[in-house]
């Protein structure tokens, strides 16, 4: 299956400022049809499955941005429902209710770090709403994407099983370990008997680390496996800016294939472009 590329750029490309902190959660509010032409210009370049604009959206957030309670809510069910009808334009779509980690609200770059100093009953208490928001408009599954470290990963497992919807988990990596220092052996294991969750791997790192990760979470989860890195730019969250050059070489692509990938695609930086050479590099 493949997968979409960022959210974010192609919205960029698009001419919007998404300096906020609501990031890409902004256009919910006020430009929703922006995001459903973006996920309709993935669809028409091969992507099989669109990742929601939920990935920075929270009801703390909104309410932040001076929204009252049920305004939010009903902007995160939104994200589900924009993607949900694009989807429906075209046969063998699925929608992947994207549900990032609590560093991502925190627009800090604290999804890059984990370890927030929050308990599990914190974790729990917070990303418990946004999953039966995001359930309630039935997505075909969840894309739990760019978690950080194992802590958050087990409180989210759990909650997948109790909600009862399919997912991939993908955690966000540097090297062989996670971006708190964990080895990948010891994340995947966290999953390994989660039944909701149907496949893992990895998504917003470097493409050069992806081999080594999913052959990992292969071999620690029996699981099918999931792959989307950046470009391989490096993220600066002071500037809010990306530097460094494209690392994203379809060379690679079919050395994941073999390590088990299932679900393969683009995170920040990777377009519509990337997204359609991808599709035709596997045909």
């Amino acid at each position: 299956m493949i997968i979409d590329g960022g959210l974010s750029n192609a919205l960029e490309a698009r001419g919007h400022d998404l300096s906020s902190e609501l990031w890409t959660a902004e256009l919910l509010r006020d430009q929703p049809q922006e995001i459903a032409a973006v996920h309709r210009a993935y669809f028409e370049a091969g992507a099989e499955v669109a990742t929601t604009a939920s990935y920075q959206a929270s009801v703390s957030g909104f309410e932040q941005a001076g929204m009252t309670t049920a305004e939010a809510e009903a902007l995160i069910r939104l994200s589900v429902a924009i993607a949900r009808d694009v989807r429906d334009e075209g046969p063998g779509r699925l929608v992947a209710a994207s549900v990032g980690p609590y560093g991502a609200v925190l627009a800090d770059g604290s999804e890059y770090t984990g370890r927030y100093g929050l308990t599990a009953t914190q974790l729990y208490d917070f990303h418990r709403p946004r999953l039966e928001l995001l359930a309630s408009e039935e997505p075909d599954l969840f894309a739990v994407e760019t978690i950080p470290d194992i802590d958050e990963a087990t409180v989210l497992a759990g909650l997948l099983d109790e909600i009862g919807i399919p997912a991939w988990l993908s955690y966000t990596i540097d090297g062989e370990q996670t971006r708190a220092g964990q080895p990948l052996s010891d994340a995947f294991a966290v999953v390994a008997g989660t039944d909701a969750v149907i496949a893992t791997g990895v998504n917003c790192c470097a493409p050069a680390d992806v081999l080594a990760a999913v052959r990992t979470a292969h071999d620690v989860t029996g699981k099918p496996g999931v792959a989307y890195p950046n470009s391989g730019q490096v993220w600066d969250s002071a500037t809010h800016t990306w530097h460094g050059d494209s690392s994203y070489d379809l060379s690679l692509v079919p050395g994941w294939l073999d390590a088990g990938v299932t679900y393969v695609g683009g995170c920040c930086r990777i377009g519509p472009d990337d997204i359609a050479a991808l599709a035709a590099s596997v045909a």
